[in-house]
């Protein structure tokens, strides 16, 4: 999601960054949690939005993902890692009056912005939420779709993230994730890894396919029946 924006991206990550210090302690807590931790590399966040608006917007981004997920009035739909609400702000009409967008991101600096605009355009149907690098911290069993656009391969501790996630799912919904078909380090996430992980954590897959416009392919996935324990998750190799 966020790949570009340099400037902005420079300032923010020296006011946001954990120190290698914090990083390092909350490795060995997420560890002493019982979840373990990706055995592939993870990509920084480096910026707020991952390619310029025209360009995703020529690519029908937000519309492919709406129509894939099949996402209807009244739905309550969680955007995980909105940044500055690129998809958040298209969502928003999509759901409609009676249905929810959950803004959440754990840059707080990022979502203040979104919050200011969803305010300008008077869009009352968004939510913004403060999350953690391991949870969403999402109402449970209230979401009926969720989005991960552009930044699961920024994900610290995917598999606590997936976890805690599911915990907010109703039952039967679904879960889209769009990504670049490449190495994590390059900000990507190879198909058959992004399937392993969220199989790990009891998702099932229901579809992956390239998307129209080069902007990635899309992965749709159901929400568990039930969730592992998080001493029974096993990290899936990266190819």
């Amino acid at each position: 999601m966020r790949f570009s924006l340099a400037f902005l991206a420079a300032a923010l990550l020296t006011a946001c960054s954990p120190t290698p210090e914090s990083r390092t302690a909350q490795a060995a807590a997420r560890a002493e949690g019982g979840f373990p931790l990706p055995d592939r590399p993870v990509a920084g966040i480096v910026a707020p939005e991952w390619s310029s608006g025209p360009d995703r917007d020529a690519a029908d981004e937000s519309g492919q993902l709406i129509r894939g997920l099949e996402i209807a009035p009244g739905m309550r739909v969680a955007d995980i890692g909105a940044g500055s609400g690129y998809h958040t702000l298209r969502l928003s009409p999509a759901v409609g009056p009676t249905g929810i967008v959950y803004a959440e991101d754990i840059v707080e600096a990022y979502i203040s912005g979104l919050r200011r605009e969803a305010e300008r355009r008077k869009l009352t149907n968004i939510r913004i939420v403060v999350g953690t690098p391991d949870d969403p911290k999402l109402p449970a069993k209230s979401i009926d779709r969720a989005v991960l656009v552009h930044m699961y391969h920024e994900v610290e501790n995917p598999y606590a993230l997936l976890w805690n996630l599911a915990g907010a799912l109703k039952p039967g919904a679904r879960v889209g994730v769009i990504d670049l078909d490449r190495a994590t380090a390059s900000h990507g996430m190879p198909p058959a890894l992004l399937k392993c992980e969220f199989e790990a954590v009891g998702y099932r897959q229901l579809s992956s396919a390239p998307m129209a416009g080069g902007v990635g392919y899309l992965a749709i996935f159901e929400a568990p029946v039930t969730r592992p324990k998080p001493a029974d998750i096993r990290a899936c190799k990266a190819p």
